[in-house]
């Protein structure tokens, strides 16, 4: 389950063009035609990130507690983290880690650079001698849709809904938490069952959907 954090999001949509907004099927307003329902499907904007996002707050080493599963999750038994600092050049620099199966240390660098300069919530991630990866530039693949007050965690997306990741300060998060990153994913637009947790040391060691907890 476990993947690199910004690499999955990154690697999930290589070869994808990534628009900054995509339109999906959600429910409209149900009316009744004769006893039966009728749900109607409308255009919605892809996920919106949050109103400002300070990039020094949000340094330092994040935990992945749940994400959607993606192939790179293959590698990764436990222990998925990102590690994020400001470089000389005011872009984020990137180093994703996890332990595998065999128990060996898995790790990637990488550059974050913000494309939305008025939230700073929306970048592009990428990770040089990566194939499809490689360039500095490039759309927005990295939204930070959701940020509690005092940066304990955030919930990370892409404009297509494909990725997506819980991240915390911590290796566990208390019930009232949970409840503020569940309604976080259903506001952005994803189903919660896609999610699954990851097991993290003195955290979560199972691997279950996110819906069932």
């Amino acid at each position: 389950m476990s993947t690199r954090l910004l690499a999955c999001a990154v690697s999930a949509l290589a070869g994808m063009t990534l628009a900054t907004t995509t339109a999906v099927a959600a429910p409209a307003p149900v009316t009744d035609t004769g006893g039966v329902p009728v749900v109607e499907a409308v255009s919605v904007a892809g996920p919106a990130p949050v109103p400002r996002l300070d990039l020094d707050r949000y340094q330092g080493t994040w935990l992945q507690l749940a994400a959607v599963p993606q192939y790179f999750s293959l590698v990764c038994a436990r222990d998925t983290q990102a590690n994020y600092s400001l470089d000389p050049q005011g872009n984020i620099a990137v180093h994703n880690s996890c332990i595998t199966w065999a128990n060996t240390l898995n790790e990637i660098d990488g550059t974050a650079v913000v494309n939305d300069k008025e939230t700073q919530a929306q970048l592009h991630v990428s990770f040089p001698g990566v194939p499809t990866q490689g360039s500095l530039e490039g759309p927005t693949n990295y939204i930070v849709t959701g940020l509690a007050p005092d940066y304990s965690w955030a919930v990370v997306t892409d404009p297509s809904r494909i990725s997506g990741f819980v991240l915390s300060r911590t290796p566990t998060l208390d019930a009232d938490a949970w409840q503020q990153v569940r309604a976080t994913i259903t506001a952005a637009g994803q189903n919660l069952c896609t999610y699954l947790t990851s097991p993290t040391t003195g955290g979560e060691s199972r691997i279950l959907p996110l819906c069932t907890l």
